[in-house]
């Protein structure tokens, strides 16, 4: 059976163990648009202070919470009063589980948002907005619309700071034009991207992600959470252009670089997911694994279910963030393909066959966005660089339970 990291792995790893070993960096193979993995060591890139709280329930004062944990990483409030901050929050999908809320399992939850929102609020932001697609056909459906249908108190987080505001990132908004951001680490697959005025309009920017596990890239935390600001008024069908290739960028968006490189989502995807961050870089991230799920990113994810982790963590670096909650979810964050949590089942129903069964590999699998982040020089993947503050990782660690091969219900897919 594959595993992650067990509280013993975690104290060899982290070297609070006699004997510690190291941890061997993951193979990445070059890519056709650029031989990135090569291009800086991992030593060149940043590590910023990470701060993990055990939080049990959505019922304690998170807004008290927030504000001890932004002085753990050193404080944000030069950084954000009298400015704009806006918060790209994760709403991926429908549906829910029996005896839970969206904001329970798969979306992040609606008083992570508020408390984040008057915590912003009180250290002096001139404005928050809320940043999200709406994934709607409606004529005039919002933001504040899906909001209300996953059950949040919309009025309750409009009032949490003085100047809130809703956007649906899918649309253009009060602009007349989309804006384009252009990737400022050496792109992996594509040079820019067409994004709402609010990306590129915003001060501070933060990437709220749930923790949870993905059915094609393995994990989904804060790095994830940013294909959402992708929006469909440009780019139509985002599976199609992003995750497998098959369709280009529309006229007028920025094209992929390369656009022989293999289509296969397990080696496109993370790629592209690092485009992202380098076009619109995180300013803080906070991953909300108070309640979450195991065995993908939503209900309608096979063999999925609800868990209790007690987490919270924030930090100023997305990818030292995303590493430091792997580690939290028993990971290994230096993890390669085919290991936990990047060798991957996909439900044969859900996705074209060759996207099943890459050429050159036995097994499907994701590449780990955290080390081709790292080799961009965004941020480090090593948690021995990286000053973990507030709870220990092996106080704070919730072993997922990850969704391969041989953990997936009997009679499905087996070979």
């Amino acid at each position: 059976m594959c595993k992650g990291l067990t509280r013993r792995d975690w104290l060899a790893i982290s070297g609070l163990a006699a004997g510690a070993i190291a941890v061997p960096k993951a193979a990445a193979r070059p890519s056709q648009a650029r031989s990135a993995e090569e291009a800086r060591s991992a030593s060149a890139a940043p590590a910023e202070p990470v701060s993990v709280a055990k939080v049990h329930t959505y019922d304690e004062d998170l807004t008290t919470q927030f504000r001890k944990m932004f002085d753990q990483i050193g404080g944000i409030d030069t950084q954000i009063k009298g400015k704009t901050v806006g918060i790209k929050v994760n709403l991926t999908g429908d549906g829910r589980f029996p005896g839970y809320t969206t904001g329970d399992t798969h979306w992040v939850h609606p008083r992570v948002v508020g408390a984040a929102v008057a915590a912003f609020g009180a250290l002096g932001a001139k404005r928050v907005r809320i940043l999200e697609g709406c994934e709607a056909r409606k004529r005039g459906y919002k933001l504040e619309d899906k909001l209300l249908s996953g059950g949040w108190d919309v009025n309750a987080i409009r009032n949490a700071a003085p100047l809130v505001e809703f956007e649906d990132t899918d649309k253009l908004g009060e602009a007349k034009q989309f804006s384009t951001l252009k990737v400022k680490s050496t792109p992996y697959v594509f040079p820019a991207f067409e994004m709402n005025h609010s990306y590129e309009d915003c001060d501070f920017f933060v990437s709220m992600g749930k923790m949870k596990n993905h059915e094609e890239m393995g994990l989904t935390i804060c790095i994830k959470n940013l294909f959402g600001t992708t929006p469909l008024g440009v780019y139509h069908d985002r599976e199609q252009v992003f995750h497998y290739g098959y369709a280009q960028s529309p006229s007028g968006a920025p094209a992929e670089l390369d656009p022989k490189s293999t289509r296969y989502e397990g080696w496109r995807l993370p790629r592209v997911l690092v485009d992202i961050l380098g076009a619109r870089p995180v300013d803080l991230a906070i991953a909300d694994g108070i309640v979450s799920m195991v065995g993908g990113e939503g209900p309608w994810v096979l063999g999925s279910k609800p868990v209790h982790p007690g987490i919270l963590i924030v930090g100023k670096n997305c990818v030292n963030t995303d590493s430091v909650a792997a580690a939290c979810m028993g990971y290994n964050p230096r993890a390669g393909r085919h290991e936990a949590p990047y060798r991957v089942y996909k439900n044969p129903k859900n996705h074209p066959p060759d996207q099943l069964q890459p050429g050159d590999e036995s097994f499907q699998y994701a590449d780990n966005m955290m080390l081709l982040a790292e080799a961009a020089g965004i941020g480090s993947a090593d948690l021995s660089k990286i000053d973990v503050r507030g709870v220990p990782i092996k106080d704070a660690m919730f072993e997922y339970e990850s969704f391969w091969k041989n953990q997936m219900p009997k009679g499905e897919g087996q070979s």
